[in-house]
């Protein structure tokens, strides 16, 4: 009888942008002032199964720029990759989708989000890089302590 392979997977099955939104309510007089505007940027990853062994890994980028209270430009991105991840212990399954698997996706969000800004009239936004493990430690320690601030419940 042959044995199962056991051997851990993690393979990149496919990267793709999963949406984009690019918005300048305010355009094109927001296209003649001068100054420069405020930039807010948000990010975010979600990881989700698709199948047996597949999941799916958005990383998220919202960057706002504004003028005042104008808003001069807002775009959202989504990037997501679909892995393979098979015989990995549980306990490693949140930190290869929470820091692996983003560095693989977000390279792709960063060109995509300076692309679309461009594309829209404005210099490009380069989106800085990021620690993901550093990200994730800190998700991490919040949700702990966010559990221990929960009452307990004893029955």
């Amino acid at each position: 009888m042959a044995e199962a392979n056991l051997d851990p997977v993690f393979q990149i099955q496919r990267v793709y942008l999963k949406d984009l939104s690019l918005e300048q309510p305010n355009s094109p007089e927001i296209l003649l002032n001068q100054e420069q505007p405020a930039v807010d940027i948000q990010l975010g990853v979600e990881a989700a199964p698709v199948a047996d062994g597949l999941f799916e890994v958005t990383v998220t980028a919202t960057v706002h720029a504004k003028i005042g209270e104008k808003t001069v430009f807002m775009v959202e991105a989504k990037q997501a990759g679909i892995f393979e991840i098979r015989n990995l212990p549980s306990e490693q399954m949140g930190a290869v989708m929470g820091i692996a698997c983003p560095q693989i996706v977000y390279p792709y969000l960063r060109g995509n989000v300076a692309d679309i800004v461009q594309r829209g009239g404005f210099p490009p936004v380069h989106l800085a890089e990021i620690n993901f493990q550093a990200m994730y430690d800190q998700q991490q320690a919040e949700a702990a302590a966010a559990s221990d601030a929960a009452p307990q419940i004893l029955v």
